[in-house]
Order: structure tokens, then sequence, then C-alpha cells
């Protein structure tokens, strides 16, 4: 597998790239939207939830915290984990902006 020249792109692209990697795989989705439906902090349940070995999980939330959409804080010896609101707004318009770029009518191959 060959090295990607992120330096080649602008920052705008890297930061898209970024944020794609972070939905990227099933469980990840599966993550985002039981910290959404929950409406609070998760801490333990996801492994229950998502079906899937703790050290997965684990690693699943390193790759969503890692993108900066989600944010834990420590309680007790657990993490508990939510959504970073400012962090998903920034999300959302940047992803918006970048999918948006398809709605001129006067585009042909």
């Amino acid at each position: 597998m060959g090295l990607v020249k992120s330096e080649i792109f602008s920052e705008q692209q890297n930061h898209i790239s970024a944020l794609a990697k972070a939905f990227a795989h099933p469980a990840r989705v599966a993550i985002l939207q039981h910290i959404f439906n929950s409406k609070t902090c998760i801490c333990g349940d996801l492994v229950e939830e998502i079906g899937l070995a703790q050290s997965t999980i684990s690693q699943h939330l390193k790759e969503l915290k890692n993108s900066g959409l989600i944010k834990g804080n420590i309680e007790g010896t657990s993490v508990c984990y939510c959504i970073d609101n400012e962090n998903w707004s920034k999300m959302k318009q940047s992803i918006g902006e970048f999918l948006n770029q398809d709605l001129n009518p006067l585009t042909c191959c």
C-alpha cells in the first residue's frame, strides 16, 4: 500500500478526508448513533449495545475521538463519551459544502 502524500493536498481536502475516514466503518456509525440516541454521555454499555469486543470498541472510539467528533471525560475508572457539539457543527458545514458542489445543472460529462 502506498503512502499518502497529504502535503500536496489542501488543508480542506485533508480535513474532509479525515472526517470521511471516521465514517468509514459501520461500527463507528453505530457508535455515533448510540451516543446520539442516548442523549447523554455513555461509558461501558457500547460493548453490549454494539456486540463487538471491548478492544475493538476502544479502537473505534479512538478513531472517532482523533477525528474530533466525540470527546471523552474520565469518571472514576471509566471514560464517558459524548458528541463534541462544536466539532460536529463544523463537520456538517465542511461536508455540506463539499457535497453541495454538484448542484450546478449545467455540468455535463
